[in-house]
């Protein structure tokens, strides 16, 4: 198993765990009686969706084992929760346990994270941990949220099948003004020229960003493959100088804006990998963004060229997204303080 995950420390004492260098703190048990119905339909995950007629099931546990034996295929659990205001200075997340085969979840009706590939093109992530992040701007403080997972089984048990469920907080969170977290286009290789590329010509994917890309249909993928959105400058962008945050990535990067290189961890290429990528996997990117580049008021874009060695790949963790250059420093400074 690979060394970041050896890394993991679980402190049951003080309600919190540490992955993949993140630290987190329980707030929320939300382990229980779900509603949840068979089938498949876009209109269950919206937040308004009357879901009064459905049955419930426990999570976590296989459907199989309360009264749905033989089922393979998809289902759709819900669950609705109140966040009081006081969380609102935190980074919040979801830990759904370990889910068979595939999930796709979305909150107040927009989707926040997938593991595995649904039909046609299936791949299983059922031994994957499911912890998935929270915009802060689609939480309702001291109001019902909605929770919708579409899951779909292959065959033998499925569901949200077991481990820890519950809502979690990130200890001394990075927060980015504008949140970057979602689907980007993915295409595996090589060519330079695509950091040009609008995405738009039918040769790239689908992927989530973050979520390594070995859960989400690329499994053994080691080499390069490149990362690619788009965003339109606010007046945010105009008040301080701007830092992208891209999470961590499995193992080495380089990034262009507007097709302009603007950072990188590690040398891309074979002749000079040397030893640097057995730990850059496991480092925060913060790129400070050079003056100029971004346009404001227009359609800007960002490639992350990657190249992984071997086991997981690609942009695996949060946050992603821009913070201005003294937020940036500010949490780096309360790191220091608090010697984490």
């Amino acid at each position: 198993m690979k060394r970041k995950y050896l890394h993991i420390i679980i402190l049951v004492l003080l309600y919190s765990m540490e992955m993949s260098g993140q630290e987190y703190k329980f707030v929320k048990d939300l382990s229980g009686k779900w509603k949840f119905s068979l089938g498949n339909n876009p209109e269950w995950s919206k937040s308004n969706y009357d879901d009064s007629g459905w049955d419930k099931i426990y999570v976590p546990s296989a459907w199989e084992m309360q009264g749905f034996n033989g089922y393979d295929g998809y289902a759709w659990y819900r669950k609705t929760i109140t966040i009081p205001q006081l969380y609102n200075k935190e980074a919040l997340a979801i830990e759904l346990g370990y889910i068979d085969d595939v999930d796709k979840v979305y909150f107040n009706g927009k989707k926040i994270g997938k593991t595995g590939d649904f039909p046609p093109c299936f791949a299983t992530a059922y031994n994957a941990r499911r912890i998935y992040d929270i915009p802060e701007y689609l939480i309702n403080y001291d109001a019902p949220n909605t929770i919708a997972v579409q899951v779909f089984d292959e065959g033998l048990e499925g569901g949200i099948v077991r481990g820890d469920i519950r809502l979690i907080a990130e200890k001394n969170p990075l927060r980015p003004f504008m949140d970057l977290q979602g689907d980007w286009n993915f295409k595996i290789g090589d060519d330079l020229s695509w950091r040009y590329d609008t995405g738009e010509d039918g040769s790239w994917r689908k992927i989530y960003v973050p979520g390594n890309w070995e859960n989400q249909g690329f499994k053994d993928l080691n080499g390069y493959a490149w990362y690619q959105t788009s965003f339109i400058a606010n007046d945010s962008f105009s008040k301080d100088r701007i830092v992208l945050l891209l999470g961590k990535i499995d193992d080495l990067d380089e990034v262009f804006i507007n097709g302009i290189k603007v950072g990188q961890t590690g040398f891309m290429e074979p002749e000079h990998r040397q030893r640097e990528h057995t730990e850059a996997y496991n480092q925060l990117r913060g790129y400070l963004i050079p003056e100029g580049i971004i346009q404001q008021g227009k359609t800007n874009t960002i490639h992350v060229r990657v190249s992984d060695f071997y086991l997981e790949g690609g942009i695996y963790a949060g946050p992603i997204g821009f913070i201005h250059q003294q937020d940036y420093i500010s949490y780096w400074k309360n790191r220091k303080k608090s010697n984490y």
